[in-house]
Order: C-alpha cells, then structure tokens, then sequence
C-alpha cells in the first residue's frame, strides 16, 4: 500500500477551510472560555453549520457524505489552535455517533443520526468506570431484563460531552449476562439524557481541556426500552474494541494538531522576542528545539495518515493506530515542554497558547488507552501475546 504524501484536494480544501475558522473563529475567543471552564456553544453552534458533525457519515443520515480521513484532517486544524475544541468534536462524532452508525438498527440510526450529524446534539459514550479504565473486563455497571425494558444501575467516570445542554444520548456499557467461563457478558445500550435515574454530576475540575464537558454518571434503575441495546447482546466488547481501534487515530490526529502548534507558537515567539540584540530563534539553541519540534510533529502525522489509509482501504489497522496514537501523543506532551520553555516566563503564563497546550498534552498519554495499553497492544500483534 502506497501512502500518498498530499491530501485529495476536496480534503485539501477542508483543510483550509477548518485552519482559517480555527484561527479567525477559535483562536480570538477559546481562551475565555477555557479559563472560565464554560462550553463554548457558539463556536459548537458555527462547527455545526459548518457540517463538522456529520463528515464521515452518509447523507441519508443527515452527513456529509465524507469520510475518517477527512474528520482526522479537521482535528488537526482544530487541535492547532484548541483542544478542548477539537476533543468535543471527535467525541462526538468517533465516540457518541459512531457507534450507533456501524452497530445499531436502521431505525436506531434513522432515529438518533440526523440529531448528531447536524450537531444540534451531542452523543457521549460511557465505557470507563470508577475502578475499570483499560480493564473494561471488570465492568461493574449492569444491565437486567425486566419485561419489555432494560434496567441499569452503576457508575461511568470521565465521560466526555456528557452533560452538555445539547447532549441527547450516551451509549453505555453494561454486564447483561455471565458466559459460560463466568466472565461476564457485555453489551451496548443507549440511554436518552433525562430518563428517570439517570444523574449526571457537575463538571469536573480538570488540568487540562478545561473548555470540553466531562462529568461522572451514575444509573439508578434507569429503565430503557429493550431496542435501545445497540448491536447484538453480548456483542459490547468487541464493538467498543473496533470504536477504540478507530477513536485511536483521531486522537492521534488531534495530537499531531497539538504538536504543530506548539510549533506555529514557538516559531512566531521566536522570531519576535529579543534578547542581547537579536531574536531568539537566530541562537543554535533555540532554532535546534524548533527544528526537531517540526521532526517530531512531521513524523506524528504520517503515522496518523497511515493509519487511516489502512482503515478506509479495509485493511488491518489495530498495531497502526496503537503506534500512532502511542507516538503523536508523547510528541505533543515533548513539543508542549520545548514549546513553554522557548517562552521562558512567558509559558507559564495563561494569556499564552502554549500554556494551554501544555496543560492539554498529559491527557493524550492516558484517554482512549494509555500510553502503556498502546504498547502492550504493540507488541500483542509482534509477538501475538504482549504480556499482561
């Protein structure tokens, strides 16, 4: 398989498109709304009008028509300039939409798609628990047959764009049964926002992507119709394995955006902060972090972009997205570094970009699989065992 270099044009297009909004649209205002710890809703509402939400999903849904290739190109541009921006997109759309789109029903998609692809709604998808991140075998929330209804009672912790104004939905995970060996049966269910039982907690009070929504949920005999389980039953871990093995290469997109603008700040600062007579960027040093800046944001994309070549020719992609999403997010935590020391005093100040990007960067190693799952899952495809 050949990886072309350039973009098509029409994502070439969308490239541009997405760059010039980030930086006319996102980049006068987002700092307010991160320092505030508020949802930025018009800038949501304008990505909406834009068709972002819909990019890979078919027009007879409410999409545009488009594809992986193209979200991961405007995740980027986003991530440049913000990413709590960016990570309420892809949240929504690899995570909240996704699922119902390559496992559920035609009705279930013609019931919940229009909403989520035009961005009027939000979906969210509740996998991590309190005491089961990666171990997603340890599962405590359940889900019992009573009639014609499911009824659900646990915890999920850390669930992005959850408890937003516009959030309709979130898929949850659930044990709905014991197989033969006792390990326990998971299954996928969807759970309107409002339905009795259902609490979703006060925003958290993070580190980092401070302008995105992430709550904890928490189900208390929350009764939904037996048709909101998504996909076959029993079928919920392995569905979420292929959501994740996809959800890696957005992140990793999004990491790579952050990484380059670590690059785009740093390069601008340099080129006007002075010191003894000159530029900074004109001494050995400070051009050398630059340059391998740029190396290590160059090298983050074409992983990315291998990744999801290999994803829409349908061939096999789990190690490609693991080393992706492995390398572009220790990038983006280096870069973000480099990127607050080239700034001196200046980086650790918040009016600075590269303050927030640093902030942002940690989260990358841990969220959609740590650092650590990557590598195991690495090795696991090398050896066909990776250890435990």
């Amino acid at each position: 398989m050949a990886l072309e270099h350039r973009l098509p044009t029409e994502h070439e297009e969308l490239r541009r498109t997405v760059e010039k909004f980030a930086r006319e649209v996102v980049a006068p205002v987002i700092g307010d709304y991160y320092e505030r710890h508020a949802f930025p809703y018009p800038i949501v509402r304008e990505m909406a009008e834009m068709g972002l939400f819909g990019l890979p999903f078919p027009e007879e849904y409410g999409g545009m028509g488009g594809d992986y290739l193209a979200l991961c190109v405007v995740l980027e541009e986003l991530a440049r300039v913000d990413s709590s921006i960016a990570i309420t997109l892809e949240a929504a759309v690899s995570l909240g939409a996704m699922p119902i789109f390559r496992f559920g029903t035609e009705e279930q998609k013609r019931r919940w798609l229009p909403r989520l692809c035009s961005g009027e709604a939000l979906g969210a998808f509740g996998l991590t628990e309190p005491d089961c991140g990666s171990d997603a075998s340890g599962t405590r929330t359940t889900a019992v047959r009573d009639g014609d209804h499911w009824v659900i009672n646990g915890t999920k912790s850390f669930i992005t764009n959850s408890g937003t104004d516009i959030t309709d939905l979130v898929t949850v995970t659930a044990v709905t049964g014991r197989k033969s060996d006792g390990s326990p049966e998971i299954s996928t269910i969807v759970v309107p926002s409002g339905t009795p039982g259902f609490t979703v907690a006060a925003p958290y009070s993070k580190v980092g992507w401070n302008a995105s929504d992430t709550r904890e949920l928490s189900f208390s005999d929350v009764r939904v119709p037996l048709e909101n389980l998504l996909g076959a039953e029993g079928r919920g871990y392995a569905q979420f394995l292929r959501i994740l093995d996809e959800g890696r290469i957005a992140i990793s997109a999004l990491a790579t955006g952050l990484a380059q603008g670590c690059v785009d700040e740093s390069v601008r600062y340099a080129a006007e902060r002075r010191a003894f007579g000159r530029p900074i960027g004109e001494n050995q040093a400070i051009a050398f972090k630059l340059a391998d800046m740029e190396t290590r944001a160059h090298t983050a994309r074409l992983a990315w972009r291998d990744a999801a070549a290999r994803l829409l020719a349908g061939e096999p992609f789990k190690k490609e997205a693991a080393i992706a999403k492995l390398h572009s997010s220790e990038v983006a935590v280096t870069n973000a570094r480099e990127a607050t020391q080239i700034h001196g005093g200046y980086g650790f100040m918040n009016e600075y970009p590269v303050a927030r990007m640093w902030r942002d960067s940690k989260i990358l190693e841990i969220g959609e699989g740590t650092s650590e799952v990557q590598r195991m899952l690495i090795a696991r495809e090398l050896t066909g065992s990776g250890g435990r």
